[in-house]
């Protein structure tokens, strides 16, 4: 994992042959490796047909096109970079992982991900988890460099709870367009009911 995160590709596939890794698992790491674009469509086509024998690696890829599906509903302006051969350091991650950059600079702003099982690891009950972790520094920098605003009031929190499933989309973009009116807005996205939603907000101080 740690190869991988550094780029020392070559070395991580010589470790894998140490570990008497099968010469299909090999090529079809090295295929992936190589997979990557800024079109997500042509990127997640390639990927499927490369995994189409691994039904667990089938699922994950069904699972990022779907996390996709959700960023293009809710009108994200921001381009997306998919690479099948990025990895980060830490070995808690279970499932998609992430970093956020700006033009202006050429390091991550921030970055986490999946890790289903870390909340356990440490004693507690079985919690599905996505974190990220920013760089508030680097934050500032890059909002002097783009010349934004620095300092906002205490905007009124809003929570956007689709009522079924198949309206997750129309809530991404909901509450897309409350940000950018100045609204501080959280989606609901474990699918509890609406009652269990709105008693979690209220716990919250969310409105």
């Amino acid at each position: 994992m740690q190869m991988l995160d550094k780029k020392e590709w070559e070395e991580a596939i010589r470790l894998m042959k140490e570990a008497k890794s099968s010469p299909a698992c090999l090529d079809l790491l090295k295929n992936l490796l190589r997979t990557s674009g800024s079109n997500p469509a042509s990127v997640i086509k390639e990927m499927r047909g490369i995994v189409d024998d691994y039904p667990s690696a089938i699922e994950a890829v069904e699972n990022l096109n779907e996390i996709l599906d959700l960023l293009r509903s809710g009108g994200l302006k921001t381009e997306i970079l998919i690479d099948a051969g990025f990895a980060r350091g830490l070995e808690y991650y279970t499932g998609s992982i992430f970093e956020v950059y700006v033009p202006e600079m050429d390091i991550a702003l921030g970055g986490g991900g999946r890790y289903d099982k870390l909340v356990e690891l440490f004693g507690g009950g079985k919690v599905p988890a996505v974190g990220v972790a920013m760089g508030m520094d680097r934050i500032s920098i890059a909002l002097e460099k783009q010349g934004a605003p620095t300092s906002w009031g205490i905007s009124e929190r809003l929570l956007v709870i689709p009522v079924e499933r198949s309206m997750l989309g129309e809530a991404f973009k909901v509450a897309s367009m409350l940000r950018e009116n100045g609204f501080s807005a959280e989606i609901e996205t474990m699918g509890r009911s609406v009652t269990r939603a709105l008693s979690d907000a209220d716990r919250r101080g969310i409105t």
